[in-house]
């Protein structure tokens, strides 16, 4: 059922398959390992996808009777085994060296959330005289933040619902939806369009510096607006707007609302599996912390920096990994299709594929690396 994304493999147990499985049993002069590194560069290049039938992913159908019609490489034995052993080792590696690069962005990622965490809540003054703060998450923070409902200080509108039937093409704007907003970025690419009258634009578009807020998806996912274009918003978004610009800092409110997001503090119940929405009523009502505004802006602009940099670490593993998985497909394909031999690396790479290889390691690392 799932052949066309790669899940293709040699059982290493006794046992029963259910029928969206075909159990394909080597002959003497096939070696099953070589052969599930063909089948899934099959899957890789899009084959195994273009033979099965249907409409959908998942939902084709895909059998054996046409499958087995297919044309393979058929090497020598001697070959498959070299070939075999060699992907086995070298795949194992590349996987570990690529578990290493996601250890390392989980550790990132986490110090990015205690980070935000601890400043949104304890500032930049280590000194400073901290109270209780009457808010479970916040604990105590500094004795001169104010912790108020969000509505005292911030406009919240919710987007303008789209209906298609009532597009006339008359004051058309482009809109962002709860897609076009990640995690302090906003896609203003390619938005498609809806009519925003002249007379709703004040409450539907966006204006530099405003941030948006997610209603629902991934809950309380925010980024601030500073394209100067005029685009609307999609009822999936909150537009939060400072009654007064020169006290509050929406990019604080950012980091505020991204450790609560971290904290889970969105999830409806504490329940992931829950679609969780986040209304304008509720919003409003959030308590949240309120530093002086030299404050906001000092925290703001210190966060910015910190996280900047482990964010390009982040980045730069991210890529290296995706390096190392083309590396990892273009290899497969060489191998088992001949155009590389590798006989002689297979004889001289050691017989447990976990056991250290400082040189292949190093050529591993070359790679990630670009």
């Amino acid at each position: 059922m799932d052949a066309f994304a790669g899940a293709i493999g040699v059982s290493d147990a006794d046992g029963k398959a259910s029928p969206v499985y075909s159990v394909c049993v080597p002959r003497s002069d096939a070696v099953a390992d070589y052969y599930q590194y063909v089948v899934r560069q099959m899957a890789t290049s899009g084959w195994i996808a273009a033979l099965g039938k249907g409409v959908r992913e998942r939902s084709t159908d895909f059998r054996f009777e046409t499958f087995g019609q297919q044309f393979m490489p058929f090497p020598p034995l001697a070959e498959q085994i070299s070939a075999s052993q060699f992907l086995i080792n070298v795949d194992a590696r590349i996987q570990q060296v690529a578990a290493k690069k996601g250890r390392l962005i989980e550790l990132l990622s986490a110090e990015q959330r205690a980070i935000v965490h601890r400043t949104v809540t304890s500032g930049l003054d280590s000194y400073a005289r901290l109270e209780p703060s009457g808010v479970s998450w916040l604990g105590d923070v500094p004795c001169n933040w104010e912790i108020i409902p969000l509505r005292l200080r911030y406009s919240v509108r919710l987007g303008k619902m789209l209906d298609a039937k009532r597009i006339t093409g008359t004051s058309l704007l482009p809109y962002l939806r709860n897609t076009d907003v990640q995690w302090g970025r906003i896609n203003a690419e390619g938005l498609p369009e809806m009519d925003i009258s002249p007379d709703e634009r004040d409450r539907y578009t966006v204006k530099p510096g405003d941030l948006l807020v997610c209603e629902g998806g991934e809950v309380g996912r925010a980024a601030i607006w500073n394209q100067p274009e005029r685009v609307g918003y999609q009822k999936a978004l909150h537009r939060l707007r400072p009654y007064d610009g020169g006290r509050d800092n929406p990019r604080f409110l950012y980091y505020v609302l991204r450790a609560m997001a971290d904290l889970g503090l969105f999830k409806a119940d504490g329940n992931e599996n829950t679609i969780a929405h986040l209304t304008a009523e509720k919003l409003r009502r959030l308590r949240v912390p309120f530093p002086p505004a030299y404050e906001q802006g000092a925290i703001a602009k210190q966060l910015d920096g910190e996280l900047k940099k482990r964010e390009s670490a982040v980045a730069t593993a991210r890529s290296q990994i995706a390096l190392l998985r083309e590396f990892r497909t273009r290899l497969i394909s060489d191998v088992v299709t001949g155009k590389l031999d590798v006989r002689e690396a297979a004889a001289k790479l050691p017989d447990d594929p976990d056991a250290d290889d400082p040189a292949l390691d190093e050529q591993l690392e070359e790679v990630a690396a670009g």
